[in-house]
């Protein structure tokens, strides 16, 4: 069942290591099984303090495959990229279809 990886890009702390790091992400994220929901800093607060820079929302056929993806050795230096480049907070969650009723 899926899975959706939700990331919260707080703050860019290097327009161009991050610009790198975007450019090189999709194929990845594709090759996983992942597709791009929501991607973007046209962020509209409703309610309560929170404020983030940038949300990017990708759906994963499964928790399975997101952290597959997440944990290769082929993001792993993509990984450190981001990390370098910005302040993230990053969760993973299953989608409702994967709730037992």
């Amino acid at each position: 069942m899926a899975a959706y990886l939700i990331v919260d890009i707080t703050k860019v702390l290097d327009e161009a290591t991050y610009a790198n790091y975007r450019s090189k992400v999709n194929r990845g994220i594709a090759e996983a099984g992942g597709e791009y929901l929501v991607r973007g800093d046209a962020v509209q607060v409703l309610e309560g303090d929170w404020s983030p820079n940038r949300i990017v929302v990708v759906r994963f056929p499964s928790i399975e495959a997101a952290r597959q993806w997440w944990s290769s050795p082929e993001y792993s230096e993509l990984k450190q990229t981001r990390q370098a480049s910005t302040i993230t907070n990053m969760i993973l969650v299953p989608s409702l279809e994967n709730e037992v009723e």
